[in-house]
């Protein structure tokens, strides 16, 4: 099983303000060195929980390129990448630019969008959002594998679009979401799912996982043939007690046909990432 955790982005993620970026590169950097498979990071305009004012959060994008300067192995990734900010051709074509860039580590991880105080500040159209994404979807994939694409939706449209330069690799693409609408579109298009956001593998968890298969199953598709990734969220991360609770964690999914645990360590610092480091290191040598 794999060990992913997200980056620092937002205020409140390590201190009250939103990051810096040498903060950020930081984090990233120390992560890679104690052996973290995977790096990700998060969509939003702001960072605020809905009802609450708006809080700091830096542009997903621009974060994960200068990411991908700034590690030299590690996997990246966004959980996720809302379709509903960019243009689908001109996003296909920022993952081909960004995978080049880091040498061919990207996951392109996708979702329809659900925050509409963040829509309605920046303007963007609110209605028919998993629809919007279906059309979407039917852009991006097909050029991300080196197809030219036409394509007239009621939202969404390309014209004779190819990728040039093509992408170097097939870049997997990762879809979160847990709905049977939107499973439905992660079993026909994704190489990897998200679902988030738990603790140890409880009965929800166990629910979803069978919800996936079937969803596979209905496109013809092995339960085996896309990654299950997991959103975990961790309190108190650098507290001395995180090291055994998170050791403890991996230890229950063990066996449990999930391929990455993805961690949000509260509060995102160093301190916490050596609590990780040290759980790992524990799980490796029994």
């Amino acid at each position: 099983m794999r060990i992913g955790t997200v980056v620092p982005m937002a205020q409140g993620d390590s201190h009250e303000r939103t990051p810096e970026w040498e903060e950020i590169r930081r984090f990233a950097q120390h992560a890679e060195g104690i052996g973290i498979d995977s790096l990700w990071v998060f969509d939003h305009m702001y960072s605020n929980v809905p009802g609450t004012e708006p809080r700091g959060v830096h542009e997903a994008w621009s974060l994960l390129t200068a990411l991908a300067v700034a590690t030299e192995k590690v996997e990246l990734g966004q959980l996720v990448m809302c379709a509903s900010f960019r243009p689908p051709a001109v996003l296909a074509k920022m993952a081909v630019t960004t995978d080049q860039i880091s040498g061919g580590r990207l996951t392109l991880g996708l979702g329809a969008g659900w925050h509409d105080q963040e829509y309605r500040a920046f303007g963007f159209p609110l209605d028919h959002r998993v629809s919007r994404f279906e059309e979407a979807l039917q852009i991006i994939v097909p050029l991300l594998r080196g197809e030219t694409v036409t394509f007239e939706g009621r939202f969404h449209s390309a014209n004779e679009a190819v990728l040039l330069p093509k992408a170097e690799r097939r870049i997997p693409i990762l879809i979160a979401g847990n709905k049977p609408r939107m499973l439905g579109l992660t079993a026909r298009y994704a190489d990897a799912w998200n679902t988030a956001w738990f603790w140890e593998p409880n009965q929800k968890l166990h629910d979803r996982l069978a919800a996936f298969d079937e969803a596979l199953a209905a496109e013809d598709r092995e339960a085996g043939s896309v990654r299950r990734t997991v959103g975990i969220e961790v309190l108190e991360a650098d507290q001395p007690s995180a090291t055994k609770r998170l050791k403890d964690l991996f230890t229950s999914y063990s066996g449990l046909p999930v391929d990455d645990l993805i961690l949000v360590l509260l509060p995102m610092t160093l301190a916490s990432l050596d609590r990780l480091g040290e759980a790992i290191r524990m799980g490796s040598t029994g």
